[in-house]
């Protein structure tokens, strides 16, 4: 059903986001272009049998390729997003800002995600998935020191509903992709291992982040990745960096970006 404004029913920033992210998404694939669904909403759509996390007011966050992001650009703005043209000329190379047709804002990352970690996610685009690929979905949620209950949220849906490991299906997560991440980089090994650890304490308090009906057990699922990352052998940077441990700060605290 559509709006008399020709938007589809249910794409305004008080209805659900995902139908008007997966719109964008198509209209970029139009075009030429990739883009990518990050967060919340990739988890949904990776895991689309499980209650969604819906907020009021909630944001549409896309990932992009850095080579192709002023076409990209232009395809947005022809789709009927806003640009803020003064935060993308300044910051294009590594986000840009945008007000979608629904009035809702979007952020798109280009090439990585800086966080408490830095993500380079431009492997993920070797695929036709809407969203990151989900080892690197799941690493921009463990990768938060401080998780809180919709990240955690995310992380459980995310183990509950897709595999750790291939079986000839699609999609799984990459344990090889995972464990490179975590092997190249010791910060990045201690917090995920951290946020990894933090899942039996977090269920137990609050069983409600879990889905009802799982796929598959989360916590299982999060001791095979924590397998993954002990197991994965380390470089001479990663060992010399361990030696320094907690002592240390081995995160960013991320800071909100003003529009």
């Amino acid at each position: 059903m559509t709006t008399p404004n020709g938007m589809q029913a249910g794409m305004g920033p008080a209805g659900d986001p995902l139908p008007e992210a997966m719109t964008l998404v198509r209209g970029a694939a139009d075009g030429g272009h990739r883009l990518k669904i990050l967060g919340g909403l990739g988890v949904r759509v990776l895991c689309p049998d499980f209650p969604p996390r819906q907020r009021a007011g909630q944001d549409i966050d896309f990932a992009c390729m850095g080579k192709n992001r002023r076409k990209l650009a232009d395809q947005l703005e022809s789709l009927g997003c806003e640009p803020d043209k003064r935060f993308n000329n300044l910051n294009g190379d590594r986000q840009m800002y945008f007000t979608a047709p629904s009035g809702r804002p979007i952020d798109v990352m280009v090439d990585r995600l800086s966080m408490c970690h830095v993500l380079d996610f431009r492997s993920s685009f070797g695929s036709a998935s809407p969203t990151l690929d989900p080892a690197d979905l799941l690493l921009s949620k463990l990768q938060i020191i401080e998780l809180n209950a919709k990240d955690a949220h995310d992380i459980t849906h995310l183990l509950s509903g897709v595999r750790v490991g291939p079986d000839g299906t699609r999609p799984y997560i990459d344990t090889d992709r995972f464990g490179s991440v975590l092997a190249g980089d010791w910060g990045w090994w201690r917090t995920v291992t951290g946020s990894l650890a933090k899942l039996p304490g977090l269920l137990a308090e609050q069983p409600g982040l879990a889905p009802p009906n799982p796929r598959f057990d989360p916590l299982t699922q999060a001791k095979q990745l924590a397998e993954v990352a002990e197991s994965v052998p380390k470089g001479i940077k990663w060992k010399t960096r361990a030696r320094l441990g907690d002592r240390v700060r081995w995160y960013e605290l991320p800071e909100e970006v003003d529009h």
